[in-house]
């Protein structure tokens, strides 16, 4: 197990407060207040985009939280306008060719590699395997979501427990437009009754934050300014009971999923998910089908004005371009 103050790419944290338990990171930020650790997504210029970076700094955080005894409840949000616009393809952090010491698996470093050998073994780790731990991070994990929450960020927010969305935010898979079958966490059978996956899929539409709560994908929708204090209250609420109960509770609901057969759903889709890359690499001019930020942000906003309910409405024609690059900067390498 790592050190709980550094990443797994062995760079260290700074500026820490030893009093207020503050940590400040490059690509994610740390504090505990309370019973409750803070976890937060830090690249905002890039709509915290995830690059390998930002996962494995992520990880750390979790580590972090899982040690400290005085932890009993984790929240995850992002600094700036967005959630996350999911894994990065496009910003100048873009670091998937950088090998990172791997902690979710024992597959081989990919950095030196090519074709699937290289893909294959770097997605089974930073992308399937990490959501997969974090899924099992024995205290609660409250996801508080605004503006986008796409492809990659919805692999975040779904590892969590709870999710309490801004009546700003919307979430989208738009990743069939690559030809791929949605992210590698592909859970979106378990999060939404299967029709509503499909349409969720086939479309590439936009879900408002109200449409994700009347499927039950969310547990709360709160006015964006107050989505903090609501989300602050939830976790001190669940706070209140005992550490073990809620470590207990979170195991057998998650047990009841995988009988519901979601672990060896991910297994088989994350299998498709790579048979696409492979055809696109033999058929179109790289294994994302030839999309790339530009194509994806066309794509993004050729959509019906107000195919995700009441909410998408609230976006501005700006709003809409910052989050069809959202979509596309935040969307990776597969």
């Amino acid at each position: 197990m790592p050190d709980a103050h550094e990443t797994s790419a062995g760079r260290p944290h700074t500026d820490t407060d030893d009093e207020t338990g503050t940590d400040t990171d490059e690509v994610v930020l740390y504090e505990r207040r309370g019973p409750v650790a803070y976890v937060t997504l830090n690249r905002p210029r890039y709509r915290n985009a995830q690059n390998s970076a930002m996962t494995y700094a992520l990880d750390a955080a979790f580590y972090r939280a899982a040690e400290d005894s005085e932890v009993k409840v984790v929240v995850l949000g992002g600094a700036g306008d967005h959630f996350s616009a999911g894994h990065d393809i496009g910003s100048p952090g873009r670091d998937a060719h950088l090998p990172f010491r791997r902690r979710a698996g024992l597959w081989w470093d990919h950095s030196d590699k090519a074709g699937a050998e290289s893909r294959f073994a770097r997605e089974a780790e930073v992308y399937l395997g990490m959501c997969r731990r974090w899924r099992e991070l024995p205290k609660p994990v409250v996801a508080a979501v605004h503006g986008a929450c796409v492809a990659g960020g919805l692999m975040l927010a779904w590892v969590c427990d709870l999710i309490v969305a801004s009546e700003d935010a919307f979430f989208a898979d738009p990743v069939v437009r690559m030809g791929i079958p949605g992210v590698e966490y592909f859970a979106h059978p378990w999060v939404m009754p299967p029709r509503i996956a499909k349409e969720f899929l086939y479309t590439g539409d936009r879900m408002s934050a109200r449409r994700a709560y009347e499927i039950g994908m969310v547990n709360k929708v709160v006015a964006r300014d107050g989505l903090a204090a609501a989300t602050e209250d939830l976790a001190l609420r669940i706070a209140r009971m005992p550490r073990l109960g809620l470590a207990l509770t979170k195991r057998a609901v998650n047990q009841a999923e995988d009988l519901q057969g979601l672990h060896t759903g991910l297994d088989s889709v994350f299998g498709l998910h790579h048979l696409a890359h492979a055809h696109n690499a033999e058929t179109a001019q790289d294994p994302l089908g030839g999309m790339d930020v530009a194509s994806m942000k066309r794509a993004g906003n050729t959509e019906p004005p107000d195919t995700a309910g009441t909410g998408a409405r609230a976006h501005t024609a700006e709003t809409a371009g910052r989050a069809g690059a959202a979509e596309a900067a935040g969307r990776a390498e597969g």
